[in-house]
């Protein structure tokens, strides 16, 4: 579609539109003889405007009662079965992202023999024990750059043909990694593998980008982190599904490792039966594409009820008004209202990612062997803990906002981080302090899920405006594989070169993080996409004087 034609479809969506479906909605609620009705349909009426112009202020269905109460009916009034199938067929891809990465971490000595006897059938010596370490070491981290490289392709991929198509067209990634993965011990060679799960990186690095994207356009704004953080829920159940997996009781043996690496098949080939039936994002095909009442039909099927509608559209012909078609990459980076975002999602990121914990997830066998005779056993608790915090992260990410979840998170990584160190340089002298630095792995690992992690992953889609955020999630991306490539890579000989010192460091990119973040990040929680652009639209930063912003309201 060429740029006249776009214009002339958004113009036709214009004022006169709007206002005749407020005149049919005004009728609707007059002709409604119950009193019962129409109080609720005004107290809806007014929380969607308060949720538009007030941060502070959100939807509440139940003025009395416990929060959680008033949770579970702000869930229950927007829950539609088209919703739901949506958001629960797009996070399997992050489930086959999280299976991939807890699956190595037990069976790790195991697959190091096959790559040791792989090369001395090929040369009549086996591989010395630094080479060895080198190489298993590039086949963990080689999936994190192959995701490096995937995310280059999402801002194609996401406006060309759309975010639910681009989710089924990279699919094809997963199942192909999976089947390479699963003939590397036939073929007898390691290097299939690599490619495997390189190929599956690629997947990785486009998928955890258009899953937030997706999620968040068809989500509720009063509901839209909370979502969203289902995939990071999905991913962390991936991790603790492959450390069983992986377990010598189960698949991780000698004889039974491949098949252990083929299972991610199973939710990717359900993806591809249940996600072609679910509807398209509406603001894609509202302000990317300009076609109305697709983007009112897809709606329609989202929310259930067609006067919740209304508000909605209107909420995107605003932005579409304030939005330019398309922005490219260059333009992206020096755009004037973008500068802020872009530095919010640089700190925030890679505080999450270089703050120690996925070097506890890829190493947490490894870290507790040396203290413990069932340390695979031991991981599984940090799989355990980190599903369960995803899941508090999830109940109170619409409460409690974004700002109060990062900050207290980064400041509990900051703490575990540094009593880590005292611990672990105390470790030779009294061998009963393991136990406590168990604990704090658990502690640490809580931390990062109650906040840093899911919310890394899509706090880039609430601060950019529509043409930019396929851009944002793509550099969300970049950023996110990139610090745990560069982690799972450099982790193990900065343990040796430092020892328990190491930790300093991870506490002291978490301190930059919550610094940043306390003084700039606004709170995104229950406002529009639209009003959450405007405070970055046409100014050199961020307004700090607005009420509510650098306080834990």
């Amino acid at each position: 579609m060429d740029a006249g034609q776009q214009k002339t479809d958004l113009e036709s969506v214009g004022p006169v539109d709007v206002n005749e479906e407020f005149e049919q909605l005004h009728s609707v609620r007059a002709a409604s003889n119950s009193a019962d009705r129409c109080d609720h349909r005004a107290h809806e009426t007014l929380q969607e405007q308060t949720t538009a112009k007030y941060t502070e202020k959100t939807d509440d269905p139940c003025p009395t009662g416990t929060s959680t109460d008033r949770f579970h009916l702000l869930l229950q009034s927007h829950m539609t079965f088209p919703l739901v199938t949506s958001i629960l067929a797009t996070v399997l891809g992050s489930l086959q992202i999280g299976y991939h990465t807890g699956n190595v971490n037990a069976p790790a000595k195991i697959m190091e023999q096959f790559f040791n006897h792989t090369w001395r059938d090929r040369h009549n010596q086996s591989l010395p024990e630094h080479s060895l370490t080198l190489l298993w070491s590039l086949s963990v981290s080689i999936k994190d750059f192959g995701a490096l490289i995937g995310s280059l392709g999402v801002k194609h991929l996401a406006d060309s043909y759309g975010r639910r198509n681009s989710i089924l067209i990279v699919n094809i990634l997963s199942v192909l990694g999976a089947c390479l993965m699963f003939v590397s011990k036939l073929s007898e060679s390691f290097e299939v593998l690599i490619i495997g799960r390189l190929t599956f990186g690629l997947f990785c690095g486009l998928v955890m980008s258009l899953n937030p994207l997706y999620i968040q356009e068809v989500s509720p704004t009063n509901l839209r982190g909370a979502f969203a953080t289902l995939n990071q829920v999905s991913f962390a159940s991936g991790i603790l599904i492959g450390m069983v997996a992986g377990l010598e009781t189960v698949l991780g043996t000698k004889h039974r490792w491949d098949l252990m690496l083929s299972l991610s098949l199973f939710p990717a080939l359900l993806q591809y039966v249940v996600l072609p039936f679910c509807p398209e994002s509406p603001r894609y095909l509202l302000i990317n594409r300009g076609q109305h009442h697709q983007a009112e039909a897809a709606l329609v099927r989202l929310r259930g009820h067609t006067d919740k509608v209304y508000t909605e559209l209107e909420e995107m012909k605003e932005e579409a008004s304030h939005s330019q078609a398309r922005v490219t990459v260059a333009e992206f980076f020096k755009k004037r209202r973008y500068k802020q975002p872009i530095v919010l999602v640089l700190v925030v990121n890679l505080g999450s990612q270089l703050s120690g914990f996925n070097a506890i997830i890829n190493y947490s066998t490894r870290m507790f062997q040396a203290k413990f005779e069932e340390a695979k056993y031991l991981t599984l608790g940090v799989g355990a803990v980190n599903v369960f915090f995803t899941l508090v992260a999830f109940f109170l990410m619409e409460r409690a906002g974004r700002r109060k979840l990062l900050l207290t998170g980064f400041m509990s990584i900051a703490v575990c981080n540094l009593l880590m160190t005292i611990v672990d340089s105390m470790l030779l002298l009294v061998p009963e302090l393991r136990s406590l630095q168990v604990l704090l792995v658990f502690c640490l690992i809580s931390a990062y899920e109650l906040g840093p992690g899911p919310i890394s992953w899509f706090i880039a889609a609430e601060l950019f405006d529509q043409p930019g955020r396929p851009i944002a999630m793509a550099f969300t991306s970049m950023l996110n594989w990139g610090g745990k490539f560069v982690l799972a890579l450099l982790f193990p000989p900065l343990l040796k070169l430092c020892g328990a010192y190491v930790y300093l460091l991870f506490m002291l990119v978490a301190v930059v993080a919550f610094s940043f973040t306390l003084l700039r990040l606004p709170e995104t929680k229950g406002r529009t996409f639209d009003d959450i652009a405007e405070e970055f639209r046409g100014a050199e930063g961020i307004p700090l004087s607005k009420t509510g912003f650098n306080t834990f309201k």
